[in-house]
C-alpha cells in the first residue's frame, strides 16, 4: 500500500520501505558479481576519471530502486548518483546504487546500496545493505539496527557510559588521498596519510564511504575520514552511526553560517564509533578540509 507523506512521515515505515528495496534491488547484483567481465553485461566504463568506474548494473540499480520508491510513497522524488534529480514531491530519496563500484568490478565483496530519506532538509531514516555479505544496516528515530541472512535484526547499541576509546590502538577507514587529491595537492596528502599509517593501529581503504560508517556504528572500525564526498554517499551512513551512538562530525561547509547547510551535503567529514574519539583524527581531518578548500579556489 503506498505510503502518503502527512504533516511529518513516519521513519519506521520509510525505513521498511527502503530497506525491502534495497534487497530487492541487491538480488541481481549478487548473480552478477565476479561475472566473467568479458560479458557485455559486466562492461566497465569510466565518469570523470580512470578511478571512477562505472558498470551497466548502476544505473539499472538506480533505476529499479527509483521506481520502487516512488511506488511506495508516490509523494517523493529522486536523487541518485548516476542520474541526478528526478520526479517532485515533499520526500527526498538520495540514492547511491553501488556504492563501492571499483569493488563490485573488481571482484571485492565490499560495495553497497545506500537510501536516505530526507524531509525538509533532514535525514530522517537510512538503509545500507551489502547485498554479497547479506548484511542490512538501517536506522530511523528509535534506532540502528543489523541484519542478516544468519540473524534476525538487532539493534546496534551506544557504548554510553563506558571509558572512551582513543589512542593508538584505534583503527582507521579512509579514501583519503585519492589520485585526484594526490594531483592537486601532492606532499601535504602524502604526509597526512603518513601520519594515518603511523598514529593508528590499522588503516583500510575500503573504498565504500557508507559501508565505512556502518562498520564504525557495528564496532568494527572505530574511525572514518572522508574529504569531497556526494551527499549519496554518506547520508544513510551518517543517520546510522549517529543513531548507533556515534559521532559524524561534517567539514568544509565554505562560508556558510554554522547550521545553514545540512550535515549531510557538507563534504568532508568525521566518523567516530560509538565511545570512540581521537584527537589525532580530529585535527587531520580540520587540516584536509581546509587544504581541499584552498586548492578548490586557487
Amino acid at each position: 500500500m503506498p505510503h502518503t507523506i502527512a504533516s511529518h512521515p513516519d521513519p519506521r515505515q520509510l525505513r521498511g520501505i527502503a530497506l525491502q528495496a534495497a534487497q530487492a534491488a541487491g538480488a541481481p547484483l549478487v548473480q552478477a558479481f565476479r561475472a566473467d567481465p568479458r560479458q557485455p553485461g559486466m562492461a566497465v566504463t569510466t565518469k570523470t576519471s580512470t578511478h571512477d568506474l562505472v558498470t551497466v548494473h548502476d544505473g539499472a540499480t538506480e533505476d529499479a530502486l527509483a521506481a520502487a520508491l516512488t511506488a511506495a510513497v508516490p509523494d517523493s522524488w529522486i536523487t541518485g548518483e548516476e542520474s541526478g534529480a528526478r520526479g517532485r514531491g515533499a520526500l527526498e530519496w538520495i540514492v547511491d546504487p553501488i556504492d563501492g563500484t571499483s569493488n563490485f568490478a573488481h571482484g571485492f565483496a565490499m560495495f553497497s546500496i545506500s537510501i536516505a530519506a530526507v524531509f525538509a532538509g533532514e535525514v530522517i531514516a537510512g538503509v545500507v545493505h551489502d547485498p554479497v555479505n547479506q548484511l542490512s544496516f538501517s536506522a530511523d528515530d528509535d534506532g540502528a539496527y543489523l541484519s542478516s541472512a544468519q540473524r534476525h535484526e538487532t539493534r546496534l547499541g551506544s557504548t554510553s557510559g563506558s571509558a572512551t576509546r582513543s589512542g593508538a590502538q584505534l583503527n582507521l577507514m579512509t579514501s583519503y588521498p585519492s589520485a585526484e587529491v594526490l594531483a592537486r595537492e601532492g606532499a601535504p596528502a602524502l604526509e597526512a596519510f603518513g601520519e594515518m599509517v603511523t598514529g593508528f593501529s590499522t588503516v583500510r581503504r575500503v573504498v565504500s564511504g557508507a559501508l565505512e560508517l556502518c562498520h564504525a556504528a557495528a564496532g568494527w572500525n572505530d574511525v572514518v575520514l572522508g574529504v569531497d564526498t556526494k551527499p549519496w554517499d554518506i547520508a544513510a551512513g551518517m543517520l546510522i552511526l549517529r543513531r548507533a551512538g556515534g559521532t559524524y562530525l561534517a567539514f568544509g561547509r565554505d562560508a556558510e553560517p554554522a547550521g545553514r547547510t545540512p550535515d549531510h551535503l557538507a563534504p568532508d567529514y568525521l566518523g567516530l564509533g560509538p565511545g570512540v574519539d581521537s584527537a589525532l583524527a580530529r585535527r587531520l581531518i580540520g587540516e584536509a578540509s581546509a587544504r581541499r578548500r584552498r586548492f578548490s579556489h586557487s
